[in-house]
């Protein structure tokens, strides 16, 4: 949720664990689609684990690093996770069985701002 404040992450987040880059197309169908989509930062001064499902409980995937971006394809309810933008249960997928708590997303909402999963 988003109230204006600023927010953070736990401590978990700088774990690192290498992988992709965030936003990868290919091309065709899904440039064009991904044109469509707004990409939201992460809240500064944050490595934000990104994970397998909605939730803390979830495998991490990869680490995306201070400074990034997300393109949220959809959203799901989860786990209640506080960050820096609120508390929240919404968690948003950025990528296939990728995601990361909207509470760490500078989405301007404290709601859905993507169709859900």
């Amino acid at each position: 949720m988003f109230n204006g404040g600023s927010f953070f992450m736990s401590v978990d987040q700088v774990q690192n664990i290498g992988g992709g880059e965030e936003g990868e197309k290919t091309g065709g169908e899904g440039v064009v689609a991904a044109a469509a989509l707004r990409s939201y930062p992460v809240a500064p001064g944050y490595r934000l684990n990104v994970r397998s499902g909605p939730g803390t409980n979830y495998s991490t995937v990869r680490v995306l690093a201070e400074g990034s971006r997300v393109t949220i394809n959809c959203q799901r309810t989860g786990q209640w996770v506080s960050g820096p933008y609120g508390t929240s249960n919404i968690w948003d997928n950025i990528g296939g069985g990728q995601y990361v708590s909207d509470a760490y997303i500078l989405t301007g909402s404290d709601g859905w701002v993507a169709p859900r999963c």
